[in-house]
């Protein structure tokens, strides 16, 4: 039996844009004049379809209410709205200006969740920014499916009250039994995602990579490796989430909304509490690397945000797919741009490349190598010099003897525990000398700031001198080397670079000369 009607109410749901949410306030006005049931405010097709769902879903729940002219208006009009997590929203908005519900208490609320014809309240993707956006708006309570109450619980502040039908939502909101419910937070959701973690004593030999990898992850480095097949280069590379310091609370946010709006969240997995790896296969497309498509979604660069985006087999992908990458990497986010707004999604990944120095696989071996010199320059010539710009450390892999397996295998390896102390150490170096810059590792230097922070001892500078002209480096080389060499000297627990520190960071440059010369 309807109550009293007021004939007008308003809710509150959100719409996500890139990773962020913005409120939508839903609007419910009831008037005499032809029955009709009217959906306004920028509304793409899917958000017009829920006319049929909401009106559908409140008479399978019980609800009756005479033919009246209902008018929805979300607003802000200028926000395109898509999706179909705004039903529920709407559904409550309707049910309180004809008095089912008391109107007073809904600016108290957002409410999340797709309408099935039933009257069943389904998950939508995004649940996490929009329970967010609601703490920020100063919202007490969130109304979300049952099925993804783990994820919205993983926002501090905010009561959230998990419902399975909209005859649920309603009872609780006539009761105002949220009042007095004490909803308790899952304190072990953090645990429940624990992944594995690869560890470096496993790997066997390969110190110089080893070293350079160390030196890549604690200055954020994007970092490449050369080497025949079956000498670990994707084994090390599995490795270096582990070696990175854990994630603060900003970044497990960050990270978690991104992979809310990409809908890989679920109650077994509902929160991101580990660096991100992520090993797109060579056949990628430029849309599923970078970001986009028609509703903006987070490709593999921005899924990989801070953490590992892993290219393997380098060469293989095609060459307009690789180059999308190199805005994301200079400025640390994709900009998708449509006619409807601008959707930017975080890419504050490390790369790390891995390639044969071949097609066969073998070069400069030429014993085993069967390609011909043109083939070689073939191969190497896939990848641009303009993404080679981004690489400032390169590294060789290099295949192990039978003796020296067996002395590896009897030897006990440096755990990536130990490996991640050092890493953090400089890193803290790094965040404490650019307090007051916008960025925060030795990789982001740019060439003004290098002559400020990079100063070279007189010995390590004569070296530079004479090395400069020796191995006919470019001044794009000059200042990766100053920057690795920074990096070195952090590690080391050194104010000034020395001349060893700049030997090391010269090694990193001497092997993609060797491949490709001079950059």
């Amino acid at each position: 039996m309807m109550k009293g009607a007021i004939m007008y109410s308003k809710s509150y749901c959100a719409v996500i844009k890139g990773i962020d949410g913005y409120l939508i306030q839903v609007e419910a006005d009831i008037s005499e004049g032809l029955p009709c049931f009217s959906l306004v405010g920028f509304l793409s097709g899917e958000v017009k379809e829920a006319r049929e769902r909401v009106l559908i879903a409140l008479k399978n729940s019980g609800f009756r209410f005479p033919p009246k002219k209902i008018t929805i208006n979300l607003s802000p009009a200028d926000i395109r709205k898509d999706g179909t997590g705004y039903d529920l929203s709407i559904a409550v908005s309707v049910l309180a200006a004809f008095g089912y519900i008391p109107s007073g208490n809904l600016s108290d609320f957002l409410f999340i969740g797709e309408l099935s014809l039933d009257g069943s309240i389904k998950p939508v993707d995004g649940t996490l920014p929009m329970v967010y956006t609601a703490y920020e708006h100063g919202i007490r309570y969130c109304m979300v499916p049952e099925d993804s109450m783990l994820e919205a619980e993983v926002v501090e502040g905010i009561e959230v009250i998990g419902v399975t039908t909209l005859k649920e939502a309603v009872e609780i909101l006539q009761s105002e039994s949220y009042k007095e419910k004490n909803i308790k937070k899952n304190k072990e959701i953090i645990s429940i995602n624990e992944n594995e973690i690869y560890d470096f004593s496993d790997v066997s030999g390969q110190p110089v990579v080893r070293r350079a990898v160390e030196v890549a992850v604690a200055g954020m480095h994007n970092m490449l490796m050369v080497g025949p097949p079956g000498t670990g280069k994707t084994m090390i590379a599995k490795r270096i989430p582990g070696i990175m310091p854990d994630l603060d609370f900003d970044e497990r946010m960050e990270i978690s909304k991104i992979y809310s709006v990409a809908g890989m969240l679920s109650p077994e997995k509902p929160y991101i509490s580990c660096r991100p790896f992520r090993a797109p296969h060579h056949t990628i497309t430029q849309t599923a690397l970078a970001g986009g498509g028609r509703y903006p979604k987070p490709g593999e660069v921005s899924l990989a945000s801070g953490g590992v985006l892993f290219l393997d087999e380098l060469p293989e992908f095609q060459r307009q797919t690789i180059e999308v990458l190199r805005q994301p990497l200079e400025d640390g986010y994709v900009n998708v741009c449509r006619l409807d707004g601008n959707y930017r999604f975080p890419a504050k990944c490390q790369v790390i490349a891995a390639m044969n120095p071949c097609r066969c696989g073998f070069f400069p071996d030429k014993k085993k190598c069967t390609c011909t010199p043109m083939q070689i320059k073939s191969y190497l010539g896939k990848i641009s010099r303009p993404f080679l710009d981004r690489i400032d450390i390169c590294a060789e892999t290099i295949p192990l003897k039978f003796d020296e397996v067996m002395d590896e295998i009897k030897k006990e390896n440096e755990c990536s525990e130990k490996i991640k102390e050092r890493v953090k150490s400089a890193q803290d170096v790094q965040r404490n000398r650019y307090k007051d810059e916008k960025f925060s590792f030795n990789s982001q230097l740019s060439p003004r700031n290098i002559t400020k922070y990079c100063i070279l001892s007189d010995e390590a500078e004569k070296y530079m001198q004479n090395i400069f002209d020796d191995y006919e480096f470019s001044a794009r080389a000059y200042h990766k080397i100053l920057k690795v060499g920074r990096t070195i000297a952090d590690l080391e627990g050194s104010d000034m670079i020395e001349k060893n520190h700049i030997s090391e960071a010269v090694c990193y440059r001497t092997i993609d000369n060797k491949y490709w010369g001079n950059m």
